[in-house]
């Protein structure tokens, strides 16, 4: 697999140093600066491949950051993950509007947020993202249509495969019966909304054996998410 060239943008250094060392220890090589200002100069100088920035960061404002990251010919097309503690709807259409491809507010989990950048990169540099999506204990093979978790292989049906590649492409994220139905049956599925419950009890009966935890959290008139409790 290649290796992921991120610029990180976040002006508090204790968290700057944790995620730095989980991205590298995904292999990622990790450029940092709590400037926005530099955080340019270095995205001109050597496009990566994602960024991760801080909303509120020293010099110029992450969101000013990501205006002129969309407005640079080196990186239009760079996927940009905003983090922020601002959690209100309108701040977070405000940094979607002006080109970040998705958003997460602290606190988060590093691991999750590995799973979201691997996502991302999944969606717009294929050949970055490799072929194995993992979250938690999980990892799945998408090319050999394998999954093991904790190390011992498990046996999934065609349809609980993507029920879970779908999970894994979105931890955290609560889909409703409806979406699940969209996204992994497809448009034009007749299947009615119940079915997806049965789909989801064979998933997590297969994804629990040996006593394991529950890894999917029911969401009460909500839906369902991939949710390891951290």
């Amino acid at each position: 697999m290649a290796r992921a060239r991120m610029l990180l943008v976040e002006d508090d250094a204790s968290l700057a140093e944790l995620l730095s060392y989980h991205f590298k220890r995904e292999d990622f090589d990790v450029r940092h600066t709590p400037d926005g200002e530099e955080a340019l100069m270095l995205a001109k100088e050597a496009a990566p491949d994602i960024v991760l920035l801080d909303w509120m960061v020293e010099g110029i404002s992450g969101i000013e950051v990501c205006r002129r990251l969309r407005r640079m010919p080196e990186t239009a097309n760079v996927p940009i993950i905003m983090l922020t503690a601002r959690g209100e709807e309108e701040d977070r259409v405000r940094g979607l509007e002006t080109g970040a491809d998705d958003y997460v507010t602290k606190p988060f989990s590093p691991r999750e947020l590995v799973a979201r950048v691997g996502a991302v990169l999944r969606r717009v540099r294929p050949a970055l993202a490799g072929e194995t999506l993992t979250y938690a204990d999980i990892e799945m093979d998408t090319v050999g249509h394998k999954v093991r978790r904790g190390g011992e292989v498990v046996s999934l049906g065609p349809t609980e495969f993507r029920l879970l590649k779908h999970f894994l492409e979105h931890p955290g994220h609560v889909f409703s019966r409806e979406r699940l139905l969209d996204s992994v049956w497809g448009h034009d599925s007749d299947i009615e909304s119940r079915t997806v419950d049965v789909h989801i009890r064979r998933l997590r009966k297969a994804i629990n054996l040996g006593d394991k935890p529950d890894i999917i959290r029911t969401v009460r008139s909500a839906g369902y998410a991939l949710d390891s409790g951290n």
